[in-house]
């Protein structure tokens, strides 16, 4: 089972100046240590605040635990 799924996540900043994502996807099955890294700036942050529903991507999608995060926020944070 897929335990984070993400879509095609885009994430700008200063009114669309800055993408801090741009189309990321990735499939994390149930039980895999993610470590996320990277440069300043490349928007691990931005991909961990968006997986822990506290910030909205601009397009794609994503779910933690088949819940839409989006969609279902108070869920995911159950």
């Amino acid at each position: 089972m897929k335990s984070i799924v993400a879509e095609h996540l885009v994430r700008t900043y200063r009114n669309g100046e800055v993408k801090a994502l741009d189309d990321l996807s990735l499939d994390v099955e149930e039980g895999t240590v993610l470590s996320v890294l990277g440069p300043n700036g490349a928007g691990k942050t931005t991909v961990v605040r968006i997986l822990s529903t506290l910030l909205t991507p601009d397009s794609g999608s994503a779910t933690v635990g088949g819940i839409d995060v989006i969609k279902h926020p108070e869920k995911v944070r159950e």
